[in-house]
């Protein structure tokens, strides 16, 4: 990978551009405004000393002819002085009549437009002007009204080095900055870089089923709690990939044994010695066994299209004692067969809102449930009601043995059995009953203790209450 085109490498440069932008507007700033400080800093002390020279002049006898009056002026003001006298008006022109800096021409300030100025309107004039590659700040002090002006001219050169030195050192000082936050900026990308690249590959490693290696960063950023949320993702994956796997055998054993099961008794109805009586028993047999897979296919059925979010309930008013009369007709003879008593406890009309066929399979594998567990002579209760808050339920009780409470939690689980082993049923309907009455916006509860067993379909009591709890799981 191209270095230049890492992230590391475009963050240093997008905070080097920053860096150079803010130094550049603190160029702008800075620089003319200091120019600006000295050069209105030089020009007061000038229009402060002119006026004091001005006074001197008249009050001096000698005026102009008085030989300490120029180098006077020259010392106070800090710069050239000479008198300029305006001996044409058409063209304009002025003659130089004294100047401090003897020895040298003054041609280069003849015909100054500054002094000319002066001279013409016999106002103090002021401005910046160049001579010979060189900048100067000069104010003009008319001397009467003959045409006489007093010319102040101070070099800016001193002043503006000054501003060149700052230039030099705020640029030397902004490559440095520059410089050293892209080293910088570069190596803390860079790091910070190297632990995505380390998500990264940890997302690899999850994507290719590999949930074994945890996600670590132990820093508190973003990256960190990034880091924190793809190491319960890979929990959760690894526990979803068990929870597949296990599915998968145990769906594969649910159907394996009764198609071994058939296939055995095929085998056998070939035999032509059989006698009718055993040969209707072995038809019998088969007759469960092919319900037995009936049932694991809807079951397995119902299964995916809840994973799938395609399996839709009704919402509508239906009396919960009437699917619990139902149930009680369907299973008193299952029941009674299997040496267990099947009770049904009613208060009467109990009004829910839900699908009323959705709740009567939760019941079925409610009673199913306590059926194929309990032992015989058993008691088994079917009651419809209100708690204490009004909300009508479904309850299916017994006096069997009490579920132990390290399986409470997990009964509710795909295949899951108290005791481990294989019995009949597929372990799938209380996985599905909790399932089918979350969609109703309902629950289904376990209250466990010594000598009895409760399950309890809750369901909403209004369609107001149904459509609040339902409206995140878009049922209809």
């Amino acid at each position: 990978m191209n270095p230049l085109r890492s992230v590391g490498a475009r963050l240093s440069l997008a905070l080097a551009v920053v860096l150079a932008g803010a130094l550049g507007a603190v160029y702008l700033a800075v620089v003319p405004s200091l120019r600006r400080n000295l050069e209105n800093a030089k020009l007061r002390d000038l229009e402060r000393v002119a006026p004091a020279l001005r006074a001197q002049f008249e009050r001096d006898t000698l005026g102009i002819y008085d030989p300490d009056f120029i180098e006077t002026a020259a010392d106070r003001s800090n710069s050239r002085a000479a008198v300029l006298y305006l001996f044409s008006e058409s063209p304009p022109a002025l003659q130089v009549l004294r100047d401090s800096r003897q020895g040298e021409p003054s041609t280069d300030i003849e015909n100054d437009r500054i002094a000319l100025a002066a001279a013409r309107t016999l106002e103090r004039r002021h401005g910046i002007v160049s001579r010979g590659g060189e900048r100067y700040l000069e104010v003009a002090e008319p001397l009467g009204s003959d045409g006489r002006v007093l010319l102040l001219s101070a070099s800016l050169h001193d002043a503006l080095g000054n501003v060149h030195l700052v230039q030099r050192r705020l640029l030397l000082a902004a490559l440095f900055a520059l410089a050293l936050s892209f080293a910088i900026g570069y190596g803390a990308s860079w790091m910070f870089a190297r632990r995505v690249r380390r998500l990264e590959r940890a997302a690899d490693r999850i994507a290719g089923g590999r949930f074994d290696e945890r996600v670590q960063d132990s820093s508190s950023d973003e990256l960190g709690q990034l880091a924190r949320a793809f190491d319960r993702m890979r929990l959760r994956l690894a526990q979803l990939d068990t929870a597949r796997s296990e599915f998968i055998a145990n769906a594969s054993h649910e159907l394996r044994t009764p198609l071994f099961s058939l296939g055995g008794f095929l085998e056998l109805l070939d035999d032509e010695d059989l006698d009718e009586e055993t040969r209707r028993e072995f038809l019998e047999t088969m007759r469960e066994q092919v319900e037995r897979l009936t049932k694991l296919a809807t079951d397995l059925l119902d299964l995916s299209r809840l994973d799938a979010g395609r399996l839709r309930m009704g919402r509508a008013p239906f009396d919960l004692g009437e699917v619990a009369q139902v149930l009680h007709d369907e299973f008193r003879a299952v029941a009674q067969t299997g040496g267990r008593a099947l009770d049904l406890d009613g208060d009467g009309e109990v009004l829910a809102v839900g699908d009323d066929e959705r709740a009567l399979q939760i019941g079925r594998a409610l009673v199913e449930n306590a059926l194929r567990h309990t032992p015989e002579g058993t008691a088994v209760h079917v009651r419809a009601a209100r708690d204490d808050e009004g909300s009508p339920f479904l309850e299916v009780s017994d006096n069997g043995p009490g579920i132990p409470a390290e399986h409470a939690g997990q009964v509710f689980e795909r295949f899951y059995r108290v005791d481990g082993a294989v019995a009949s049923g597929s372990g799938l309907g209380l996985a599905i009953a909790r399932e089918l009455a979350e969609l109703m916006g309902g629950r289904v509860e376990l209250e466990t203790e010594a000598g009895r067993n409760a399950f309890r379909l809750v369901l909403p009591a209004s369609a107001d209450e149904f459509s609040r709890e339902n409206v995140a799981a878009g049922v209809t």
